[in-house]
């Protein structure tokens, strides 16, 4: 009996000195925190919170080839959807965080997978930056995912679209 003991202790030594899972990067969990947040807000219409996620001078870059916001142009943009209680519902998952090569750490990337009843998946990606009252978007991306198969249609109807708007439109083939 004595032996299965000893047996059973270094049993339990090695499995309590097996190394577990990496612990997450701090920083990495703020930046999602902040990005949760953010996608939080917008589906309660929460406009206060949505827009003090981000810097002052952010960009928000939307689906439309004409949408490159600036944060009070979004904001105009946004707030009267948002005084009626009207927000949007993006839902997250396969989301990645990296950082620049700067010893300081204060520079994330992102991109992620949404979900969204009216537009199927979509991305969205973008930087945030550490400030002193912590991580603040700099840059909001949201695309539309275009499985390969389709590119070739979609933006056939894409220049097509364009063309009708603006005839003097240059053509190019990729």
């Amino acid at each position: 009996m004595p032996f299965t003991a000893l047996l059973l202790a270094l049993a339990l030594q090695e499995t309590a000195s097996a190394p577990g899972p990496e612990a997450p990067d701090p920083a990495a969990v703020e930046v999602g925190t902040v990005i949760d947040q953010l996608h939080e807000a917008a589906s309660r219409a929460d406009g206060p919170l949505y827009f003090s996620l981000f810097t002052p001078d952010a960009r928000f870059i939307g689906t439309d080839a004409t949408e490159r916001w600036s944060l009070g142009g979004f904001r105009a943009y946004a707030e009267p959807y948002f005084a009626k209680g009207q927000g949007w519902t993006y839902l997250p998952r396969d989301r990645v965080i990296t950082f620049a090569p700067v010893a300081c750490h204060c520079v994330a990337a992102f991109d992620e997978i949404l979900d969204n009843a009216s537009y199927g998946s979509v991305r969205g990606s973008g930087v945030l930056v550490r400030t002193e009252t912590g991580w603040k978007i700099e840059q909001y991306v949201l695309s539309y995912a275009i499985p390969n198969d389709l590119a070739r249609p979609v933006t056939a109807l894409i220049r097509e679209h364009e063309a009708a708007a603006s005839p003097a439109a240059p053509s190019s083939d990729r």
